[in-house]
């Protein structure tokens, strides 16, 4: 009698641990769902922005791919979610491979992902960018992916170069267009004509330091990112450490369904 009883204690035990394994995985699955609405709703901000990102974005092929990158990790998280919070609560066990495999494929791209950011940082340095618009800037000519991009963050941004408009000498762009200091892009936008705010922009493409943005590109971008960064940093840390135990947890009520 007392082994029955002890028997029935323990399997009582177990369903209760089952239980709360089941709950606790549709409650990260949960998490896992609104991280992906956020990715997804991030990607759409990007793409109809009206304040100039969707310039910079569609001007260069890199960041555009990026963008639906997003969109297409977002959409993924958000079926993953779905996924393990119905193989939760149902109890399917064919649910819960599928959803284990999958976010185990994710969480390897992601890490990769985070091992090649970190391997080629060097490419993200002041020098890199520097040297970059020294060889490729052309000024004026916006079907060129490259000086698109730049004259689009300089307009955004109200900044000139990389660091500064020194940054212009010696560079590719005051050798085709050897009678002005910096490009159109780095003049302050003023009124119209006749306007006490109205800038001149001879003077400016001369080198007149009262006519033009003299703050670098790099500082005023990262700047306004700095916040954004964090965020996105911790906020990937978060989803990171969601999927590892989601993981688990689903691996669990897989063996524990009978």
């Amino acid at each position: 009698m007392g082994l029955g009883e002890a028997s029935a204690r323990g399997t009582a035990m177990d369903r209760d641990c089952l239980s709360c394994i089941k709950y606790l995985m549709f409650v990260f699955n949960f998490l896992i769902f609104l991280g992906g609405s956020f990715l997804l709703g991030v990607g759409v901000w990007v793409l109809v922005d009206p304040t100039g990102f969707k310039e910079i974005v569609a001007a260069n092929p890199l960041l555009f791919t990026g963008v639906y990158i997003i969109l297409a990790l977002g959409g993924m998280l958000f079926l993953l979610g779905f996924l393990g919070c119905c193989g939760a609560i149902r109890e399917n066990k064919c649910l819960l491979m599928f959803f284990f495999m999958l976010i185990l494929v994710i969480f390897l791209a992601e890490l990769a992902a985070a091992i090649l950011a970190f391997i080629f940082r060097e490419h993200l340095t002041r020098e890199y960018f520097t040297k970059e618009l020294k060889m490729h800037y052309l000024g004026y000519n916006n079907t060129d992916v490259f000086t698109g991009t730049w004259n689009a963050i300089m307009n955004t941004f109200d900044c000139c170069g990389v660091n500064s408009p020194v940054d212009f000498e010696e560079s590719l762009f005051r050798l085709i267009n050897p009678n002005e200091m910096v490009p159109a892009a780095c003049c302050r936008r003023g009124s119209h004509p006749g306007d006490s705010a109205y800038i001149p922009q001879e003077e400016c493409l001369m080198g007149n330091m009262l006519f033009r943005n003299n703050k670098g590109c790099y500082s005023a971008v990262v700047d306004y990112f700095e916040l954004y960064i964090y965020v996105a940093g911790a906020l990937a840390i978060v989803v990171l450490t969601i999927e590892l135990f989601a993981m688990v947890f689903a691996m669990c009520l897989f063996r524990g369904i009978q």
